[in-house]
């Protein structure tokens, strides 16, 4: 039983636990993030939805990749309070722009005096629409296509497919799209009888995003276990 515990442990790296990822955000997130970070992380704390807001562990390696990019223009979909929203207003530079959409303006505004706070409100363009149809508005212009540098989605699962074709066009060869919550809960890889039934739903278009990405020959992917799981796909043709 040992024997097979070490080369379980062995072939999946570090087993997964709560004092392992605290200590990780205790030792080198929580010190190096922003201050106004912080202060959104924790004015959404209190909201009856702060499940849905970006994880700080996931937030330092996409700020990271920002800035080793050198990324200028993005795209967010799906803002909430805007955690992660104003961590990537923070990584790009000064004549950075994002272009951030939500149906829900009013979880925005929970985020917008920290945004304006870090003085970086003129780098985001906030649209209050449906995602599916700002993207397409955005496609109206040609000179829109391929000119993005990075984008972040999370929004509603079960349009993750529809906004991939989108971004597709929108972002640049070589450059980024990320898509959040791509293990569910750890969902993805439970048996759909021990799944709630309010997860099933966005379990199923979870697991058809993530196949389908795993075969799209446009992108390369690197699917990672931070927060409820990201998957990064760069464009490369």
């Amino acid at each position: 039983m040992e024997f097979e515990t070490k080369k379980k442990a062995k072939n999946t790296g570090l087993l997964e636990s709560e004092e392992l990822h605290n200590y990780i955000l205790e030792t080198s997130v929580y010190p190096r993030e922003a201050e106004p970070l912080k202060e959104l992380r924790k004015a959404t704390e209190s909201h009856p939805r702060c499940y849905m807001a970006g994880a700080p562990l996931a937030g330092q390696l996409i700020a990271f990749l920002l800035k080793t990019e050198k990324v200028k223009k993005t795209i967010e979909v799906g803002v909430f309070t805007g955690y992660s929203l104003l961590l990537t207003a923070l990584s790009i530079p000064s004549d950075g722009k994002i272009t951030a959409i939500d149906v829900d303006r009013e979880a925005y505004e929970i985020g917008l005096p920290f945004i304006q706070k870090a003085g970086v409100e003129d780098k985001i363009n906030f649209i209050e629409s449906d995602a599916k149809l700002a993207l397409d508005t955005l496609l109206q212009n040609p000179e829109n296509e391929g000119s993005f540098d990075f984008a972040f989605v999370d929004a509603d699962k079960t349009g993750y497919l529809n906004y991939h074709e989108r971004l597709m066009i929108l972002i640049k060869v070589g450059g980024v799209i990320a898509y959040d919550n791509t293990l569910w809960g750890g969902t993805v890889a439970m048996p759909e009888s021990e799944v709630p039934d309010f997860m099933k739903e966005y379990r199923k278009a979870v697991i058809e995003l993530n196949k389908f990405l795993a075969a799209d020959p446009r992108i390369e992917i690197a699917h990672l276990p931070l927060g409820d799981g990201i998957t990064f796909c760069r464009r490369v043709c």
